[in-house]
């Protein structure tokens, strides 16, 4: 299976790649499902049922939240993440959701979106959604987010193969020992490997105004994490401390990294902690598998 960069690193918004930029695609592929079916006007009800890991902390992931946006037709990487709280609260209020941007249904958020005390066979983080019409149901798919944002449908979960695609790398590999072997083979540093693996996909300007997009939604993430204050959300009452710490290292002047590694390593935890803060507020920012998730693919295709 051949990953580019762009699969690994995803725009989406916090709190989790997992728990909810994965059910928020999954809930929006849905709902784009229907469209393409030419299904969706007949649509009166849609049912959520979160299972395993998604159901046991839906709530404080916003799985349940970004599965809602999700069948709105929101996708992770376009999502306004500071409308969400309005919509969501809008929604609650009037019991009518916007299927796919497209219809009004009725949705009650009680009865039409449920967190299960069980599990589905093949990953702990499982979801199943289910549109019904006039005279019963139409259409029902069931999705497993398997980590960084990924997705895969029931079929592919139950055949164990990861999906694959068409597009053959110049340069393929399944470790880090194939990758320095094929480096040395060919004389190539690994960005030149990686650049050349990219371009199975894209031209050379689309690789990097891609990623100098992700680059810029990285330090829009930071420098927003830098300007809110207030409370976490989530319940536990968590202060932001960001904006408080760099009020402070602004007023001891500005570091130099030549002279002050302390100071310097002072500036990198804000921007980390700025960043941690903006993620658990459910800001917008760019996810990455964990060791877990990268464990479900076997090849991967980066540009360094």
């Amino acid at each position: 299976m051949a990953i580019s960069v762009f699969d690994l690193f995803k725009v989406g918004i916090g709190p989790s790649s997992s728990h909810t930029v994965g059910p928020m695609r999954a809930a929006a592929t849905f709902a784009q499902a229907l469209v393409d079916q030419g299904c969706v006007s007949d649509v009166r009800r849609v049912e959520i049922r979160l299972y395993g890991s998604l159901s046991a902390t839906g709530v404080g992931h916003a799985t349940d939240r970004a599965c809602v946006m999700g069948l709105m037709g929101e996708w992770p990487d376009r999502i306004d993440p500071t409308t969400i709280d309005s919509r969501i609260h809008t929604l609650r209020e009037t019991a009518e959701l916007s299927l796919a941007g497209q219809v009004t249904i009725a949705f009650d958020w009680s009865r039409d979106l449920l967190l299960l005390d069980e599990s589905l066979p093949y990953h702990p983080n499982a979801m199943s959604l289910t549109a019904f019409g006039e005279t019963g149901e139409l259409f029902e798919q069931t999705y497993y987010s398997i980590g960084g944002g990924f997705i895969i449908e029931a079929a592919e979960a139950e055949s164990g193969i990861a999906p694959d695609n068409d597009v053959v790398l110049p340069y393929d590999f399944s470790s880090a020992v194939e990758l320095l072997e094929l480096c040395n083979q060919h004389g190539l540093r690994i960005s030149e490997l990686m650049m050349a693996n990219e371009r199975a996909w894209r031209s050379d300007e689309e690789i990097r105004q891609g990623l100098l997009h992700i680059w810029s939604v990285m330090r829009e993430c930071v420098e927003q994490g830098l300007q809110h204050e207030g409370i976490l959300p989530g319940g536990l009452n968590v202060p932001r401390r960001a904006a408080k710490l760099h009020r402070s290292l602004l007023e001891i002047g500005k570091p130099n990294v030549i002279t002050s590694t302390l100071s310097a390593m002072e500036w990198v935890n804000l921007f980390a902690l700025a960043v941690n803060e903006e993620n658990a507020a459910g800001g917008r920012m760019v996810t990455a598998p964990t060791n877990g998730a990268a464990g479900s693919f076997r090849r991967c295709c980066t540009t360094t």
